[in-house]
């Protein structure tokens, strides 16, 4: 085994100081809030809760299971996360197989028309307006299907998706035209197994940005059809806004305390699914962010 320099030992050993404050960095704010979750109402208002929990309490967390609006709201964000993710998912693998083949027609226009987007956009009270008019015309009655509809394409995403079919060796492709496939076989069979990694890593950016989506499901979605992140925000402003008014002497525990609970809540699902994936994550991003 190759000894090291001097030099060597010492970038190192700062890489890996370097690395691991960053990474505290990134930890500590989920370890403030998970901690001051858990802490006594005094000592979370008083600011002193910093690393570890003080006077250790669950009442929060009671308080949140116990909402029914709550698990609605958790079932509104699976439902447009799920079903959002996988027909995001059928238009962005369609359109990306489609736009990286060189023979289709006026593929540079629509290549070009997809890439305009990224740079330039209607603003946002032309397209309020026109996600208004097919909500109420043509998805009127259903909320969420409208939303997943709403923000079913993006065109960074099908990009991403593009750039790594155009890797795909064209061999491949030839040997599976000779052997009688078809289009759709050849997307189903040939492309769309070599390019998992950038699949999954391209669904896992639609599944979070449906599962965070607030701005426009706030504005668009009515309270029923609301998924979590925007319910969280309407029941704090209704209600921890009321209990702050009249002192706080309603709840056992800070107010601080019942919105870090319901933090800690909704991102449970993004921390068990996302290391399951995180294999495909870095290499997706690397082979379907830059084009040969």
């Amino acid at each position: 085994m190759k000894r090291l320099d001097k030099s060597e030992i010492v970038f190192k050993l700062l890489a890996y100081i370097l690395l691991t404050i960053f990474a505290l960095c990134c930890l500590y704010p989920f370890i403030f809030i998970l901690m001051n979750s858990i802490s006594a109402k005094n000592y979370v208002d008083a600011g002193n809760v910093v690393i570890v929990p003080l006077g250790f309490q669950l009442s929060a967390y009671v308080d949140v299971f116990e909402n029914k609006q709550f698990w609605l709201a958790y079932c509104n964000a699976f439902y447009i996360t799920i079903y959002g993710t996988a027909i995001s998912m059928l238009v962005g693998v369609c359109g990306a197989y489609a736009l990286s083949k060189t023979r289709l027609v006026f593929g540079r226009g629509f290549n070009f028309l997809l890439t305009v987007t990224l740079w330039f956009s209607a603003g946002i009270i032309p397209t309020y307006q026109n996600y208004v008019m097919f909500r109420d015309g043509l998805f009127s009655g259903n909320g969420r299907v409208f939303f997943i509809f709403a923000l079913g394409v993006n065109a960074f995403n099908i990009i991403l998706l593009r750039n790594y079919f155009q890797s795909v060796p064209q061999e491949i492709e030839e040997a599976a035209t000779i052997d009688g496939a078809t289009e759709f076989q050849i997307l189903t069979r040939v492309y769309i197994p070599i390019s998992k990694s950038s699949i999954v890593t391209v669904a896992m950016f639609y599944a979070v940005e449906f599962w965070n989506g607030y701005l426009w499901a706030q504005m668009l979605l009515g309270e029923k059809d609301l998924p979590l992140t925007a319910f969280i925000k309407l029941y704090l402003d209704k209600t921890i806004k009321n209990i702050e008014e009249s002192g706080g002497g309603q709840l056992s525990y800070s107010t601080y305390s019942l919105r870090y609970a319901f933090i800690v809540c909704s991102i449970v699902p993004i921390i068990l699914i996302y290391p399951k994936i995180q294999k495909y994550f870095a290499s997706g991003v690397n082979v379907g962010g830059v084009k040969e």
